[in-house]
């Protein structure tokens, strides 16, 4: 693997410590996601190809940690990106950003914030009728998608974008309606307490791979990723083996991609490789 990955986990590890302490802290249960739960099981850390960490909250203990940690963060490198703390920032989910860092993404092109960060997902309840989980998804990727046209989320690295100012107050504020619109439709089922699923709606995945058992995602266990001890479910084996099959194999040498970053900067120095 390249020596920027390298640079990124070491720094993500440090994001990762900073986000269990707050957790510890504030006593919010948490878990590891995707390929990072992968990575905790087979790898004991980081998949080496891989450039992303993710973790989760159930809704209500997500909304406690994003009201708490900035007070908390406030004397460290560390800056927690969420829709309301970065008017320029357009996805649904929280990201924890190391300060002291600056990347670029593949086929990124905005004016969010950016730094190495590691994602952090709600866990949202879910309804069990296959109609009402479609009306619920569309809503939601529709309105993701006006949030990031809107915000100049763009798939194509055309320079003359860079060149574009960013949006004034009043674009700003339409986009906040938007946004909360979205967050209305994520939450939408939060009140039915008898609902037994909650599902990672921003999730790349196929909707069932990421669709868990509330059980799943409060019955957790301590394992090791690299040098933290994190928390994931300790029904793992099953939710890894919906998502990949057999995950302890390998995959074949010419899907070990690596996906996200092809930029960074820290310690006034620049690392593509």
């Amino acid at each position: 693997m390249s020596g920027l990955i390298d640079r990124i986990h070491r720094v993500e590890l440090g994001n990762l410590a900073q986000f269990v302490k707050i957790c510890t802290k504030l006593q919010l249960p948490y878990t590891l996601l995707g390929g990072s739960l992968l990575g905790a099981i087979r790898h004991q850390g980081f998949i080496p190809w891989d450039d992303d960490v993710d973790v989760g909250l159930l809704r209500a203990d997500y909304d406690q940690l994003l009201a708490a940690a900035p007070a908390l963060l406030q004397s460290t490198h560390y800056f927690l990106q969420t829709p309301d703390s970065d008017p320029n920032y357009a996805l649904s989910y929280a990201k924890l950003l190391d300060r002291n860092t600056y990347i670029e993404e593949k086929n990124n092109v905005n004016h969010a914030r950016k730094g190495v960060f590691i994602d952090i997902f709600p866990l949202d309840r879910v309804p069990q009728e296959p109609t009402h989980q479609r009306e619920q998804l569309a809503k939601f990727q529709w309105y993701n998608t006006r949030i990031l046209l809107q915000l100049r989320y763009h798939l194509v690295n055309n320079p003359l974008v860079k060149l574009q100012p960013p949006l004034d107050t009043a674009q700003r504020a339409d986009v906040q309606v938007l946004k909360d619109a979205r967050t209305a439709v994520m939450t939408q089922y939060q009140s039915q307490a008898d609902l037994p699923n909650v599902k990672n709606l921003a999730s790349q995945y196929a909707y069932d791979k990421e669709v868990f058992t509330i059980t799943q995602v409060t019955d957790l266990t301590m394992v090791p990723f690299e040098q933290l001890r994190v928390q994931v479910p300790r029904d793992y084996a099953t939710i890894l083996t919906g998502m990949y099959g057999d995950y302890m194999a390998l995959p074949p040498k010419n899907q070990r991609t690596e996906k996200h970053l092809e930029r960074l900067i820290m310690d006034n120095q620049v690392f593509t490789d």
